[in-house]
């Protein structure tokens, strides 16, 4: 989805396809600017990634493939940086409703670091499939499409800071 398009633009277009579809389509949002807010509104609006149109083939051909994996098309430090912008407070963990166990909280932790699902599996010593299962209840419990979504909401809840 391109952030400046004819009539309406990529932002509002991904917000209107996550809340009239049964089944949204995974959306990579494409633009020239370098917005800080351009992100967090597409992120916001349900995108699971976002890439500036000087990218290579080769990357944007990655990025599909990353997205469609269910994985984040962010970098960890443009995440914490969107979330010294526009999280929550430390220490106001909204999330603590969602009822996350212990392990689903610190899976949560993990995935807003950008660790992928391997990845996480190799720091707490656990299988592939057992991370998808916990990664697959934190996104049900926080109600999130995807990680991108469950990683903002970490961030604006509090439940993670951007300093830690």
């Amino acid at each position: 989805m391109d952030v400046r398009m004819p009539s309406v633009d990529g932002i509002r277009a991904t917000a209107h396809l996550m809340s009239t579809l049964d089944s949204p389509p995974k959306v990579v949002v494409v633009t020239t600017f370098e917005n800080d807010d351009y992100v967090y509104d597409a992120l916001r609006a349900g995108a699971s990634g976002f890439l500036l149109k000087r990218a290579r083939p080769e990357e944007i051909t990655a990025a599909v493939r990353t997205v469609v994996a269910g994985d984040s098309l962010l970098f960890p430090a443009a995440i914490r940086r969107l979330a010294a912008r526009h999280g929550g407070e430390p220490g106001q963990d909204r999330l603590a409703a969602a009822g996350l166990t212990e392990r689903e909280a610190e899976v949560l932790r993990l995935m807003a670091t950008g660790l992928s699902n391997a990845e996480i599996a190799g720091t707490l010593y656990l299988g592939l499939q057992t991370v998808k299962t916990h990664v697959g209840n934190v996104l049900a419990k926080v109600g999130a499409r995807d990680r991108t979504q469950a990683v903002i909401r970490a961030y604006e809840s509090g439940f993670v800071s951007p300093t830690s």
